[in-house]
């Protein structure tokens, strides 16, 4: 039985980081999409899924499973299934949400540079070293909630990898392929795939995100209502959510 790691949130081991706090981990955990090409060693890989496994669920019932496609027998057609549906996905929302027009016609501008991460992370995504199905077990029928036990291990997950300098990203473009998925890896029709991250070791680096102000998104006794103490931390950078009304812009 694996014991409890000194640290909760370890360190950025073999960066020569200093460990990473909690909060500074929550506030700088960004999405990564492009990887290099190390495999992450069993080790780490136990130590994030232990983490991912300490998270809270419905009655605890811990019914969250998850599902790891490195360079097993199965692996390489289920990569290769995610890829392929992964580029229609982004054709898809590239075109709906406008990522050609207005200012990516700018290669400079922030949508030019996201179109171009997402274009690399799709081309290359049968590369990435390792992919995870974050699954339910269901016990009742589906309800809207289900994923209430589930996101919380994913989120634990994509923490724990970032303490040990890895990054990934919560995506949902698996959908297109789940009944192949299903047959190739023996999932059983009571078990739901909520979620597809993949993980790495970041090209880059993980960094400060920016979100709206706190202010826009709490409120105090009534909806709309302005919440005075909701005050960003000194140096905090913002940025607007998700493509802007009447895309493409």
């Amino acid at each position: 039985m694996m014991s409890e790691p000194e640290t909760a949130i370890g360190s950025e081991r073999d960066t020569g980081a200093a460990p990473l706090g909690l909060l500074e981990g929550l506030a700088t955990t960004r999405a990564i999409r492009r990887y290099l090409p190390d495999p992450i060693p069993d080790e780490d890989l136990a130590t994030i899924l232990w983490h991912a496994g300490r998270a809270p669920s419905g009655s605890n019932r811990q019914m969250f499973r998850f599902v790891v496609l490195r360079d097993g027998p199965a692996a390489p057609q289920a990569k290769a299934l995610l890829g392929e549906c992964f580029r229609n996905g982004w054709n898809a929302k590239r075109t709906g949400d406008g990522y050609t027009a207005g200012s990516g016609a700018d290669d400079d501008s922030p949508k030019a540079r996201m179109a171009r991460t997402m274009q690399h992370f799709v081309d290359h995504f049968e590369e990435t070293p390792v992919v995870i199905l974050a699954c339910l077990v269901r016990y009742r029928r589906p309800t809207p909630t289900e994923g209430g036990s589930v996101y919380p291990a994913v989120q634990n997950l994509l923490l724990a990898a970032r303490a040990l300098g890895y990054g990934g990203v919560i995506t949902g473009w698996h959908r297109e392929v789940e009944d192949e998925l299903r047959e190739l890896l023996g999932i059983p029709d009571g078990v739901a795939i909520h979620a597809t991250i993949p993980l790495g070791r970041p090209v880059g680096r993980h960094g400060p995100v920016r979100r709206r102000p706190l202010g826009e998104v709490v409120y105090e006794d009534r909806w709309e209502q302005v919440a005075p103490w909701a005050v960003d931390p000194p140096g905090t950078h913002f940025a607007s959510a998700g493509p802007p009304p009447g895309s493409p812009v």
